[in-house]
């Protein structure tokens, strides 16, 4: 099965330009076209090599465009907000998440998604060590600090001044775990639900879960809050 989602990628991951270590492109002076930055000639050539073999037609790669720009991270949200209140839709998600999203009607995307729990000991990150690996599906379009060689790197080496950054500070007895996405598996973080929502609908819940909190970057709270105010309470020490 051709991977379209991964082909039309290549245009959007990186931009125009080139891998880190290779000659970058001059600007060009004069109006003239724009010669194609390096994952867009790949991105083409493949296209145009698989729709020459009769493999893919080019209204297969339009679609598979459309589908990857249509990702939101309010699908990932709706998926959060429904665990938070059905224990049973929670279990199904931690056992198959792919098979667990359509029940809401939500495509989680071409690969294996893994979701992972935030707990009163355990905090979780995502990071992309090839910076091409997201939950698009469920999370819109990767921001560029995801993408971003400080973060890929930064985020391995010390998650936690990393979160510091982000304004979420976690305690010591916390263990910070790094999940590294791949080309066939993403993650998407379950963060706790946070104290003082018991009487939130589901999706006033689902309002309070953002991108960053399902990268793991940032911790959902109640609107007028501080970053690390109101979210689920937390065991002494």
């Amino acid at each position: 099965m051709i991977n379209f989602l991964g082909i039309v990628g290549l245009r959007r991951v990186g931009g125009s330009a080139a891998p880190e270590g290779s000659t970058s492109r001059a600007i060009a002076k004069t109006p003239t076209v724009a010669p194609l930055g390096y994952y867009e000639a790949l991105e083409a050539a493949l296209s145009e090599l698989l729709i020459a073999k009769g493999l893919i037609k080019a209204v297969d790669i339009q679609r598979a465009v459309e589908a990857f720009d249509a990702g939101s991270p309010a699908y990932g949200a709706r998926l959060i907000a429904r665990a938070w209140v059905d224990p049973g839709f929670k279990s199904r998600l931690f056992e198959n998440a792919n098979l667990a999203a359509r029940e809401l009607d939500c495509d989680a995307g071409p690969g294996r998604l893994i979701v992972v729990e935030n707990t009163p000991h355990l905090h979780n990150l995502v990071v992309s060590s090839l910076g091409v690996s997201f939950a698009r599906a469920l999370l819109g379009r990767a921001p560029a600090w995801y993408e971003s060689a400080a973060y890929r790197s930064r985020a391995v080496r010390e998650p936690r001044q990393v979160l510091a950054e982000f304004g979420t500070d976690i305690p010591s007895y916390v263990e910070v775990r790094v999940h590294d996405a791949a080309a066939d598996h993403v993650y998407l973080v379950m963060p706790m639900r946070p104290a003082g929502s018991e009487a939130f609908l589901e999706e006033d819940l689902a309002a309070l879960v953002t991108r960053e909190s399902m990268i793991g970057v940032q911790v959902p709270r109640l609107p007028g809050l501080l970053p690390n105010e109101g979210a689920a309470s937390q065991p002494e020490a």
